[in-house]
């Protein structure tokens, strides 16, 4: 994999902070943007824009097609068997909500319980907690062990025949654990519960074939897939689907309207009610055929490779822990030093030119579980280089000897 080929493709990975050569680790929160996707997303707004399923005129006809090849092409990237369970969202926080609310409108029930893993990301807990408060369901958690695996061994204690949905990441945002999903959705299935898998971080390291997973739905942002902020994605089992109600209403999701009675459109506009983020799903797909223009293997060994070398150089640093040790874990690293408060050190770091994240990482239970107020995290993309996990060590270095 040529790295610096890969790199010249960002124009932000050649500009200074604070006077030094920006090292970009914060993926995880939002990856950079290659120059064909900022080109493509220009030349919509600058040629082709126009609402789209509307207008029988050549711009909205053009965009329209250009929005439905978007469609197609993150529905081959996935491996979904249809265009139509393939919709297109604000990002995977508004998939998830509309899962948790029209699958709970029918399907959720008093004295029913949702199972969700202790990993979760906020927005794979809270949209769940409000349904089953509003409905008497029960929440129910999977634990992790302080290494960062999760207790699928649990899952058979927590199963029952009122167990309605599993919620559980592909690739978790703060520890990185990778969980053995294919039991996890074997084992809920057997039980008679739908599976709804987080997959912004999955599906950018190492990817996903939804077909082969067999989860009834699966959730990720655009932005962390190297495409614009603002656009989603749900795949959904048709099945499951057709069978909830719509979770937004107006323009675009209706077959026909009266005062009398309202028939909604077909999957999958029956989920995209209103003006969608057109120029976002349109600039996704152009993000994703730049992916499918590399050796997507070679990124993940690559991804795997620096993680590797950064986790072995950072905990020869006195008072250093990092939080998620699994064999398999993404490209991600979350540490503490002792003494060291993590919003200083990233502060310091910035100072050096290395953004990482610092916090909660919006997993407050992951939190709560060390005991710990917050994190730093590195999280490494493709377009990273062993010279700047040499830094980014560097940095937390010099960053502990002052701060301690």
């Amino acid at each position: 994999m040529n790295v610096e080929k890969i790199r010249s493709d960002f124009p932000i990975l050649g500009r200074e902070v604070n006077g030094k050569p920006l090292i970009y680790l914060d993926s995880g929160a939002t990856a950079q943007k290659p120059r064909r996707v900022i080109e493509c997303v220009e030349r919509i707004y600058s040629m082709q824009n126009a609402n789209i399923h509307r207008g029988v005129h050549r711009l909205s006809e053009e965009a329209t097609e250009l929005y439905e090849q978007a469609r197609e092409r993150v529905r081959e990237f996935i491996g979904a068997a249809e265009r139509e369970q393939v919709i297109f969202t604000a990002g995977a926080t508004a998939s998830i909500n509309t899962v948790a609310y029209a699958w709970a409108e029918r399907f959720l029930r008093e004295g029913d319980n949702i199972i969700i893993s202790e990993m979760e990301h906020h927005s794979n807990i809270v949209p769940w907690q409000l349904q089953a408060e509003r409905r008497g369901a029960e929440i129910r958690v999977l634990p992790f062990e302080d290494d960062g695996r999760l207790r699928v061994e649990k899952l058979d204690e927590l199963l029952d025949e009122r167990t309605r949905m599993v919620a559980v990441t592909q690739a978790s945002n703060t520890i990185a654990t990778r969980p053995d999903l294919k039991t996890i959705i074997s084992k809920a299935h057997a039980a008679g519960a739908h599976v709804l898998v987080d997959g912004c971080q999955g599906v950018v390291h190492g990817g996903v074939n939804v077909a082969e997973l067999d989860c009834d739905f699966y959730a990720f942002s655009g932005h962390k897939l190297y495409g614009p902020t603002g656009i989603g994605v749900l795949y959904g089992r048709r099945e499951v689907l057709e069978q909830m109600p719509p979770f937004l209403c107006g323009g675009d999701m209706v077959d026909r309207v009266s005062f009398a009675k309202t028939t909604y459109a077909p999957l999958p506009l029956k989920y995209e009610a209103g003006t969608a983020n057109y120029v976002g799903a349109i600039g996704l797909g152009e993000a994703v055929e730049y992916l499918k223009g590399l050796d997507l293997k070679a990124v993940e060994a690559h991804e795997r490779e620096l993680t590797r070398y950064a986790e072995e150089q950072l905990q020869r640093i006195e008072g250093l822990r990092i939080y998620g040790r699994t064999a398999d874990k993404c490209s991600i690293i979350s540490f503490n030093v002792e003494g060291v408060h993590h919003y200083d050190l990233g502060m310091i770091l910035d100072k050096l030119g290395i953004a990482i994240r610092t916090g909660q990482h919006c997993a407050e239970p992951v939190m709560t579980h060390y005991g710990i107020t917050g994190m730093c995290r590195a999280s490494i993309a493709m377009y990273n280089t062993r010279e700047e996990m040499d830094a980014l060590v560097r940095g937390v270095e010099r960053a502990a000897r002052m701060l301690r």
